[in-house]
């Protein structure tokens, strides 16, 4: 699935309208509309900024898995054991 698959999908999966999600990042409704159709590929920080709005990774963003869980954050220090 593309990115523009992938990201028509999860805004229709959260009944979100363009505008929504447009504010969410920055962006126009319009440039949404682009990405969705494939016309117009977003920067790496508006792809950065639609991931973790729907809370997907960017691997699942693009196409490049079917895990839509972003990796989690953890700090090294808090795992070791003292």
């Amino acid at each position: 699935m593309l990115l523009g698959e992938r990201l028509r999908f999860l805004r229709k999966e959260r009944n979100l309208r363009r505008d929504d999600v447009a504010a969410a990042i920055g962006v126009t409704p319009r440039l949404i509309t682009f990405y969705e159709t494939g016309d117009k590929t977003p920067s790496l920080e508006a792809a950065m900024k639609l991931a973790d709005f729907f809370n997907v990774s960017l691997d699942y963003l693009v196409g490049r898995t079917d895990d839509p869980t972003p990796p989690t954050r953890s700090s090294s220090s808090s795992e070791r054991d003292p």
